[in-house]
């Protein structure tokens, strides 16, 4: 099984590259839904602090891997050779990927932090944040659990500083080379 393994900071575009694999019938796994089905699953608000506990405790709980341990399943369930995986936050999560792929390349999705929070609030998750503040703290989180790492070791860096068209004609680049 080959791995593309999308990684960013939060509102830098991996969910839109992963919608490009998506329409070219890759299978994508996402690994923040994850965290969201389990905030859901202990009947919490989805928002900024609950999704940031979970994913700490999960973390602190069952290591650094944790989220992509229990991303395992649907990776084996799959019958494609090739799968796409958005949301990978530390190097043990690539560690745990590549034990269960024969090849792996990460892909980054760069863009600057006020083009990121701009994103985040037009998107209006209920989990995204909704001023500087807790952007910034979440960012700082995100690092703090190895994102810089998975970042700065990246195969690919794809800047996304432009229009969606940009990227989504820069992610069809991508699905040519990788598929």
């Amino acid at each position: 099984m080959k791995l593309l393994v999308l990684t960013g900071m939060p509102g830098s575009g991996k969910s839109s590259v992963a919608d490009v694999f998506r329409r070219a019938e890759v299978p994508v796994i996402i690994m923040g839904d994850v965290i969201r089905a389990e905030v859901e699953e202990r009947g919490l608000e989805p928002n900024p602090a609950n999704t940031k506990d979970v994913m700490l405790e999960l973390r602190e709980r069952d290591g650094l891997g944790a989220v992509a341990k229990r991303c395992i399943e649907s990776l084996k369930a799959s019958s494609s050779d090739f799968l796409v995986i958005e949301g990978c936050r530390s190097l043990e999560e690539v560690e745990v990927f590549d034990k269960h792929a024969e090849t792996l390349w990460t892909v980054c999705i760069h863009s600057s932090p006020k083009t990121r929070f701009s994103r985040l609030k037009d998107r209006g998750r209920e989990d995204d944040p909704k001023d500087w503040s807790v952007f910034r703290e979440r960012d700082l989180r995100e690092i703090s659990v190895g994102l810089g790492a998975v970042i700065a070791l990246s195969d690919i860096v794809v800047i996304n500083e432009g229009t969606l068209e940009k990227l989504e004609k820069e992610a069809e680049r991508l699905v040519q080379r990788f598929i």
